[in-house]
């Protein structure tokens, strides 16, 4: 069983609070905070890892690091 499933079980069906549930288990309490929001907006799918990959990135150049044909050097 995951962590996350571990710790919105205690605090939705257990009943403790987030901070004794953040102690316990070695985690913030912003964790355990967002956990549980995360539930109740998305039921099950809150158990689910979500990737850390940024969705965008503002100071990336527009092309950079995208290989074309036109970039390469003639023969």
């Amino acid at each position: 069983m995951s962590k996350a499933k571990l710790v919105i079980t205690a605090v939705v069906i257990e009943g403790r609070s987030q901070a004794e549930v953040a102690r316990s288990y070695g985690v913030s309490k912003g964790w355990v905070s967002k956990l549980i929001a995360r539930y109740r907006a998305e039921g099950e799918a809150a158990f689910q890892p979500r990737s850390r990959r940024p969705k965008t990135s503002p100071t990336a150049r527009p092309g950079f690091g995208r290989r074309t044909g036109h970039d390469r050097l003639a023969p």
